[in-house]
């Protein structure tokens, strides 16, 4: 249908290829953007308190190391389950860095070290979402990820349930809701569906595999998908295991995986794209867009919304 995009566009924690990522900022800016979805990375407090970060540490995105020096573990971290809410207020938010050496991540982003940035809980950012639905008279949805459930069992914290109930809270319950709720440990996603029962759509993580990508793993991959199909509503592959390069033709094309998804009725939403760190076929942006449309994926994680929203709604056109 021209002048309807057909990919969904999920802002990877935010717009983090313009602000620091997961801030309130930077998921502002992606609202603006015009993305379909805000994904929310989840670990929890020491007082279990859902917080918006995408790793189970604090070191590489805050002022941690300077205001607590005392507190990180003897493998010499700052983890997040360590601290209280107020303590995790107390900090600033940055752009990415190496903990080690405190360089940024990616070069010409936001600078790192610099700006007043808070960390944000999962119901502040619920708050901001859904005021802006209000205000702004649009739909946009959530993607919260339950990260390293194992690690929080560990900590005797069951991260699963208490994310529930906040997303109960803000009625985020079924599945038609604007909601997908994701995770790379398959044992946990299976949890939602047979403990908790929960009726929201859910998405299985994936990381690089042979079986996503090999054109002669096709038995073991659709036994894989039907497997998955069971308890999620679709899977979140490395846009590595997408695409292949095609013979006699410069634009890569995709592997089985798209379809043998599809077959098994599950929605395929790859990620990360991003303008500095292109996957290795690609030479552009734009053609990673204009690949993405062709093989009929259903929605895209991107650090960079605004020119994802722009390619796949020109690409969508031109169809």
């Amino acid at each position: 249908m021209p002048g309807v995009r057909q990919v969904e566009v999920i802002a990877h924690r935010g717009a983090s290829g313009y602000l620091p990522e997961h801030t309130l900022e930077a998921k502002a800016m992606a609202y603006a953007m015009g993305a379909d979805y805000l994904e929310q990375d989840l670990v929890l407090t020491k007082d279990d308190i859902p917080i918006v970060l995408h790793d189970i540490h604090l070191d590489t995105i805050s002022d941690v190391a300077q205001k607590f020096p005392k507190r990180k573990r003897e493998d010499g971290r700052y983890y997040a389950i360590d601290f209280t809410l107020p303590e995790i207020k107390q900090l600033n938010a940055s752009e990415r860095f190496n903990h080690k050496t405190g360089k940024a991540v990616f070069e010409n982003r936001f600078p790192a070290h610099q700006g007043s940035f808070r960390i944000p809980t999962l119901a502040e950012e619920l708050e901001l979402i859904q005021g802006l639905n209000i205000s702004t008279g649009k739909s946009v949805g959530i993607y919260p990820e339950l990260k390293q459930p194992e690690f929080h069992h560990s900590e005797q914290k069951d991260i699963s349930k208490i994310v529930l109930n906040v997303l109960q809270e803000f009625n985020y319950t079924g599945q038609n809701d604007l909601c997908y709720l994701q995770c790379f440990d398959e044992k946990e996603t299976k949890r939602l569906r047979e403990e908790f029962k929960t009726e929201l759509k859910t998405i299985q993580l994936l990381s690089d595999a042979d079986w996503m990508s090999q054109s002669d793993l096709q038995e073991e991959r659709n036994q894989r998908l039907q497997e998955i199909a069971t308890y999620a509503d679709g899977i979140g592959p490395s846009v590595n295991s997408v695409f292949r390069q095609a013979p006699r033709s410069d634009l890569p094309i995709a592997t089985e995986l798209t379809v043998d998804a599809h077959r098994h009725n599950l929605l395929i939403h790859p990620w990360t794209y991003r303008v500095d760190s292109l996957p290795k076929l690609f030479s552009s942006f734009e053609a990673l867009h204009q690949a993405t449309v062709l093989a009929g994926i259903d929605a895209i994680f991107s650090d960079f919304p605004d020119q994802s929203v722009e390619l796949l709604t020109k690409l969508s056109e031109s169809v």
